[in-house]
């Protein structure tokens, strides 16, 4: 099939209405719960995801991958409103956003925030379709040796930047390795940490686990805070983003989204490290610098810019490589995995009209986006005052749906419960979530990868070393580490929320 036929099937494809439809309803559910204080855009994915289960796939990818535009956005709504991000992604967004809702602008900062979101993601979505298939077209290179090198350079990135300290991050990384050894040997057949238990022979399954990661302990917090910690909401005022802030601003957008996409195109990066690196430059270049901090509209604008910038480049390492870019996308390459796609090279060979009708939905997420944007800045607002009373038990009634509706079996409900007591003990001590869900996902792959390589090398470790990729990734891997450290000892490595 040429790429004009497969591209017109494509388009044919995301054309029918319950496409459409069900990626506007992603973007407009991600925009909501993304405003929700305590909720965030990994949430909501994880709790669409058992929606999809009885959808066409595309149609369930589009809807999830709407949610997770949607949610990114959203978050930057009680941010500016209220002092308190939506989303980890939009921490850095309260810095100069509620400032400006303090002086009455808030939908000014609100304005912008939409305006830069929505550049940020159409550039991180034409980086996704530019690269994503000639970066497939290389990876067909790759064997074992190669994915193992790569997985490992992807492990060491995570578990030192989504953590306040490298030490934290390893360990949870470390649990999420450990706790992805359970089940059968898939070489040889034995069991691993069962204790006799036969629903363990399968492993742990991704979705009650990364539900009571994430939802659970979200909802343990909201119960122990008082009403009193809920901000009071700003009013917009009659401020809006004039052409000349416009162009102002533009130059920090457009470089704020440069650094989102070479961010998200690292896996298990994520948007609050690109937020904070994508505002960090634009105060250093910027000539209204010492404003930053104070109600700097520019700020906004590089903080939304890097955060969704990140958006469509997670996904290249996911279709091009099968590699998740973030813990959104894990949970989205749970969703191909459900309806029988498996994401890296072959999918697009095997499936180049699906690959395609992503693109082009993606696209078409980002003026979905800014129609809900523009609808959410007056008409949801209020979302942020809706009452725990309410609130909590909807998303743990949400929570045990997911969770049962995998496998129709409770003993997923008990997982995702014993994950979501851990997840919050993980919480109270500091320690970071995204490290362990990320290396629960990619252990398994870790594992098969290396005992095939050493059954090709005939238990010879340098087989690991045998192409120049494999050499690239051990590089990168020391560089890395060796970066990890020195941040470490000086204390100076930003936490990814």
């Amino acid at each position: 099939m040429s790429a004009y036929d497969a591209f017109l099937g494509a388009f044919a494809l995301v054309a029918q209405l319950d496409n459409v439809l069900a990626l506007a309803l992603g973007v407009v559910v991600g925009v909501i719960v993304g405003a929700v204080p305590g909720m965030s855009a990994t949430m909501a994915v994880a709790l669409a995801l058992p929606f999809t289960f009885t959808l066409d796939p595309i149609v369930g990818i589009l809807m999830l991958i709407g949610v997770y535009k949607g949610g990114i956005y959203g978050g930057s709504i009680p941010a500016i409103l209220i002092k308190t991000p939506g989303t980890p992604a939009s921490s850095c967004t309260v810095l100069d956003g509620h400032p400006m809702a303090e002086r009455g602008e808030a939908g000014k900062a609100l304005e912008m925030s939409l305006y830069a979101s929505c550049i940020a993601d159409m550039i991180s979505n034409l980086s996704l379709i530019l690269f994503a298939a000639w970066l497939a077209a290389f990876a067909l290179s790759f064997g074992p040796p190669e994915y193992f090198t790569l997985i490992l350079f992807s492990l060491t990135i995570i578990a030192g930047v989504a953590g306040d300290t490298l030490l934290k991050g390893l360990i949870s990384a470390g649990f999420g390795l450990l706790l992805a050894t359970v089940g059968l040997d898939l070489v040889y057949g034995t069991d691993r940490f069962i204790f006799g238990e036969a629903d363990l022979m399968s492993g742990l399954n991704f979705i009650p686990v990364l539900i009571g990661l994430f939802a659970i302990p979200e909802v343990l917090l909201q119960c122990t805070r008082g009403d009193d910690e809920i901000g009071r909401v700003a009013r917009l005022g009659r401020s809006h983003v004039t052409l000349a802030e416009m162009r102002r601003c533009l130059r920090s957008i457009f470089k704020s989204s440069l650094i989102g996409v070479l961010m998200g195109a690292i896996p298990g990066i994520g948007g609050a490290p690109a937020a904070f690196m994508a505002y960090g430059e634009a105060r250093r270049s910027s000539p209204n610098a010492a404003n930053f901090g104070r109600g700097e509209l520019e700020g906004v604008a590089a903080s939304e810019a890097g955060n969704n910038g990140v958006c469509g480049a997670t996904m290249i390492p996911l279709l091009a490589l099968g590699i998740p870019g973030d813990v959104i996308t894990a949970v989205i390459l749970g969703a191909f995995m459900v309806h029988g796609l498996q994401p890296g090279p072959l999918l697009f060979q095997q499936n180049i009209v699906v690959v395609y009708a992503i693109f082009i939905g993606i696209m078409l997420s980002s003026v979905f986006l800014f129609a809900t944007g523009m609808i959410a800045i007056r008409a949801f607002r209020r979302v942020a005052d809706i009452p725990k009373s309410i609130l909590l038990p909807a998303v743990l009634t949400l929570c045990v749906f997911g969770a049962y509706a995998v496998n129709n079996t409770m003993f997923d409900v008990a997982v995702m419960f014993a994950t979501g007591l851990f997840g919050y003990f993980m919480v109270r001590v500091g320690m970071p979530a995204a490290p362990f869900l990320i290396a629960f996902i990619l252990g398994p792959m870790l594992e098969d990868n290396f005992r095939q390589g050493m059954l090709m090398g005939q238990s010879d470790f340098s087989i690991f070393f045998r192409s120049p990729i494999t050499w690239f990734f051990w590089a990168l891997t020391a560089a890395t580490v060796a970066l990890l450290v020195w941040q470490g000892r000086k204390g100076r490595i930003v936490p990814a929320g």
